[in-house]
């Protein structure tokens, strides 16, 4: 298998990785053949994961614009993948000039994409850092230039804390985060789970199953357990729900059933 020029020399181009599979389910460029047969063999049981991802980062675009309205311009994307068409930084400087954006992740690909992408962009940068770990990401030295923890902060997680395991204590890692950001801060956050699915549980598992083959186990709790993400938050109107009925800019019901999988929600701390 040939080595693409931005593919890191550090990285195995043999094991699929959920970054560059989600990057395939959107259209990207930044994968290799085999994320895309992993993600064709979890199409098999859930065809519609294209516009799952396609409603999840709709919302994120949504969610952006709304905590800039608000008047916050520091955005924190913990688990932010291949830089796409209308990332966060793209949407909140469009919408206000000098925001500034720091991405996290612990895929090479990932940090050596969004490198480049952001290369000539001096209010945003990335770290390659692991959500199971707050700390190197909050003394991190890209964090320390561009974030001011004193001043309100968006923290994404978006399409993320379903890839951690409850015995890496997800919660602990968001409670930890929380207790860093001043108030007025935000969480905007994605969860996958089996509720919303329009297919059986058990058809919906097989998709399950392709991740768990990869090592890479993805966790679908209920909505009362990604409400627990969002203790010491008070809900932003209309609550935990659907991703397209998170302040939709288009009727809900135009939307295929499946971007309706899973959930998404915007905390604000008091």
């Amino acid at each position: 298998m040939e080595r693409p020029a931005w593919a890191p020399r550090s990285i195995d181009i043999s094991v699929p990785s959920v970054s560059r599979m989600y990057d395939y389910y959107l259209g990207g460029s930044h994968n290799f053949e085999v994320d895309r047969e992993a993600a064709r063999r979890a199409m098999e049981f859930m065809p519609g994961l294209p516009k799952i991802m396609q409603a999840n980062r709709a919302f994120m675009r949504r969610a952006v614009r709304y905590a800039v309205g608000r008047g916050v311009t520091q955005f924190l994307d913990i688990g932010s993948g291949i830089p796409t068409f209308g990332n966060v930084h793209e949407v909140a400087q469009a919408a206000h000039p000098g925001a500034r954006v720091v991405y996290v992740d612990r895929d090479p690909v990932a940090v050596a994409h969004s490198q480049a992408v952001l290369e000539a962009n001096d209010d945003a940068g990335v770290v390659a850092a692991d959500l199971r770990k707050p700390q190197e990401i909050l003394r991190s030295p890209e964090v320390e230039r561009l974030i001011d923890l004193n001043q309100p902060v968006a923290l994404l997680l978006v399409a993320i804390l379903h890839f951690v395991e409850d015995e890496d204590d997800p919660y602990g890692a968001v409670a930890e985060l929380r207790e860093a950001l001043a108030p007025g801060s935000l969480l905007v956050l994605t969860h996958a789970s089996y509720e919303g699915i329009p297919l059986p549980p058990e058809r919906a598992g097989g998709a399950v199953d392709v991740y768990e083959d990869i090592r890479n186990p993805l966790i679908m709790r209920s909505r009362e357990e990604i409400a627990r993400f969002f203790e010491g938050y008070d809900m932003v109107e209309p609550g935990l729900v659907a991703m397209p009925r998170w302040r939709p800019d288009t009727a809900p019901e135009d939307e295929d059933p499946y971007a309706f999988s899973g959930f998404a929600g915007v905390g604000r701390t008091a």
